[in-house]
Order: C-alpha cells, then structure tokens, then sequence
C-alpha cells in the first residue's frame, strides 16, 4: 500500500501547465457533466475553447467549474491527481484574446469551429500524489514544453 502526499501549489502548477487535456465537472438543470477537454494555462487560469451551444458555452459562464488532470501508472500502483476550482468567465477583450494567442492558446483536437474561449481561474488548487519516492513531473507520458 502506497500512502497519499498532498502536492505543493507549485507542483500543481508545474503539472497542469505541462498539461494538454483534462476534463471539467459543470452542474446542469440535468445534473453534474463531465467534459473532456484540451485546453491551456494562462498566468493562474485554465483555458478552454468550446463552441456557444456545447455545455460549457451554456452553462459555464459564471458558474463555478471543476477542471482536473491526472495520470496513473497501473502497473505500479500509483499516481497523481491536479484539481482546480473557480468561478468561469468569457475571454471577450480582443487585447487579452491576441495576448492567449502569443502565449499557448487552447487548441481543441475535436473538428469544428471554436471560437468561446472560457477562463477558470486557479481559485482552489490542490493536488495528491499516490506513493513517494518518484517525481510525477519525471514521468509524464507527454509534456507541454512551449
């Protein structure tokens, strides 16, 4: 049995900006989703691209989301876990639009146009790694670099 570290808010950010998809948890008139996504990190804020009529688009603005990114290694047994919550905005200003664009902008693998461009914001971070003695960062099975 491995036991449970909790992640620095420096760890959690190392991970999540190296990071390429992640799912969010948003509540609905219909109950809880959960939506995978891609997306990028921008200063402390998650970045997602979506269309107006998906769920996000529908439901995302203002409300307060859930966005997660994990890895395990089933093999032997442990893993790591990144969970950030914060009240979601849209990202309308073409200033702050052109300044994603330079950075990383969020780039969806899903075809279609997606244009919303939705910010949640790193108000809550916490992060636990499953077992000592490795560094998660070390075994990433793919890393953003740029």
């Amino acid at each position: 049995m491995h036991t449970i570290h909790d992640l620095s808010r420096e760890d959690c950010a190392r991970l999540l900006t190296a990071g390429i998809a992640g799912r969010v948890g948003i509540s609905t008139p219909t109950g809880p989703h959960i939506v995978p996504v891609n997306y990028a990190v921008h200063e402390d804020s998650i970045l997602i691209r979506t269309t107006a009529y998906s769920l996000l688009g529908t439901y995302g603005r203002d409300a307060q989301l859930c966005f997660e990114v994990d890895q395990f290694d089933y093999e032997l047994k442990r893993g790591w876990s990144v969970s950030v919550r914060g009240r979601a905005s849209f990202v309308n200003e073409p200033e702050e639009l052109a300044e994603i664009a330079r950075t990383w902008e969020p780039r969806p693998w899903a075809a279609g146009q997606r244009h919303l461009v939705i910010r949640i914001p790193w108000t809550e971070v916490t992060g636990r790694q499953l077992g000592g003695g490795w560094d998660p960062w070390e075994h990433l099975p793919v890393r953003r670099l740029a």
